[in-house]
């Protein structure tokens, strides 16, 4: 089967728009009747359309809420550490703050001891920024990788 679009189909078919889509049986197949070629069509037309739910049940679908607020504090984590180092991102030391690692962690005393291990080479006072981080990630949960979401 085979999909033919634009004007000269349309015309050819009966139709007058040159934006449709026509399906046409294949060449040599199938001597059936005029009902039989609308048969084909809607079967047809139901296979595109089971192809495009395949394709939809490929595409990974995060939280997008979550996912937000993830973006929002790792904002503000690269904020706040421009102003603890005094410079700009790019001048910044390799500082590498894990989220989902932090939310592993048993307990808060934990989170800020590995916090305070991270941030060993600032040179201003960390106290308040590993406050405020542990505050602000209280609630939130690890970003897992999607589940499969049956039909």
């Amino acid at each position: 089967m085979s999909v033919a679009t634009g004007g000269s189909e349309a015309a050819a078919a009966g139709g007058g728009g040159g934006g449709r889509v026509f399906f046409q049986s294949p060449r040599g197949g199938g001597g059936g009747g005029g009902g039989s070629s609308r048969e084909e069509a809607v079967a047809a037309a139901a296979q595109v359309q089971q192809r495009r739910h395949q394709q939809g049940k490929v595409t990974v679908k995060y939280d997008r809420k979550e996912l937000r607020k993830r973006l929002v504090l790792e904002e503000w984590i690269v904020e706040q550490l421009g102003q603890l180092y005094g410079c700009e991102e790019e001048e910044m030391p390799d500082v590498e703050i894990d989220i989902d690692d932090l939310l592993d962690a048993a307990n808060e005393e934990e989170r800020a001891l590995k916090l305070q291990e991270t941030l060993v080479d600032c040179y201003k006072p960390t106290e308040e920024f590993i406050k405020e981080l542990l505050t602000r990630i209280r609630g939130m949960r690890k970003l897992s990788p999607p589940q499969k979401k049956s039909i």
